[in-house]
């Protein structure tokens, strides 16, 4: 049987610690910093890599986050596939907090994020046309579905630059588009992992209404603190849903996404 490819896992808002018996390995890149240390340890017998993405007491927020550090470490520890949790919030009322969302597109509204490896003077165009890995996604609707969560399957996650949350006429139009989820943090981890020809799956957590969602009168704006208590309160479920994520995939990847760039010479920008 061949040898399984480690699995990385970013941590969100909430999610610091994963590994019980970890060892700590620091990892420097040609991007400078990345958010903390990997920790390393295993889940159901396999290999796993896990970073909280805005660091172990969450002072990174989601625009100063050097994403091209925590993937480039990620690559540099033999990590094959990634696991993404994340906070989300809700633009549609079907989707309630607490469900759990598994996004098959994106749409990018930040700005000014380093979001290539291809600074030049190469120049490769990437296809961004599905950037989340099918095999992955399916392990982790499949995982969620088994642990009992309302599960949505083939979402829109729109990504917004934070730190700020959406004013309502921002989020209405978001809900108008037909897009079911707004997060901070999605882009531009997904299309680095792609650069690096890295398997990607976001699990998202909704955690609020978001604050113009369309037939939604009463809905008190999100807060942070809510965003973090939400994600507290379903920390556990997370947790399970990740080992059993972990646990359906096979050894190794059977998608395309490993051949869907060309590895870059990477250097210091």
């Amino acid at each position: 049987m061949p040898e399984a490819q480690p699995i990385g896992i970013f941590g969100g808002s909430g999610l610091y610690q994963l590994l019980g018996d970890a060892r700590e390995m620091q990892v420097e890149t040609p991007f400078g910093p990345p958010s903390d240390s990997l920790w390393l340890g295993e889940i159901h017998g396999r290999r796993v890599a896990f970073m909280p993405r805005h660091g172990r007491e969450h002072t990174i927020p989601p625009h100063r986050i050097n994403f091209r550090a925590n993937l480039y470490a990620m690559h540099r520890a033999g990590v094959a596939r990634i696991l993404a949790p994340c906070a989300v919030g809700s633009l549609r009322p079907e989707i309630a907090p607490g469900d759990v969302v598994v996004p098959d597109q994106l749409v990018d509204r930040t700005w000014g994020r380093a979001d290539t490896y291809w600074d030049g003077p190469r120049v490769q165009h990437l296809s961004a046309a599905d950037p989340y890995c099918p095999e992955l996604s399916a392990a982790a609707a499949a995982a969620a579905a088994g642990d009992g969560a309302t599960v949505h399957d083939g979402e829109t996650m729109v990504v917004i630059q934070g730190p700020r949350f959406s004013t309502r006429a921002e989020s209405r139009w978001y809900s108008r588009q037909g897009w079911g989820i707004i997060g901070m943090t999605g882009y531009p981890e997904a299309v680095l992992a792609r650069e690096l020809g890295l398997c990607y799956s976001a699990i998202a957590m909704a955690t609020d209404y978001d604050a113009g969602l369309e037939g939604s009168s009463g809905i008190a704006p999100v807060t942070h603190e809510q965003v973090l208590r939400v994600f507290a309160d379903n920390l556990d479920r997370l947790r399970r849903i990740l080992f059993d994520v972990v646990n359906l995939l096979p050894p190794r990847a059977g998608c395309g996404c490993a051949a869907t760039s060309p590895l870059p010479e990477l250097s210091p920008p």
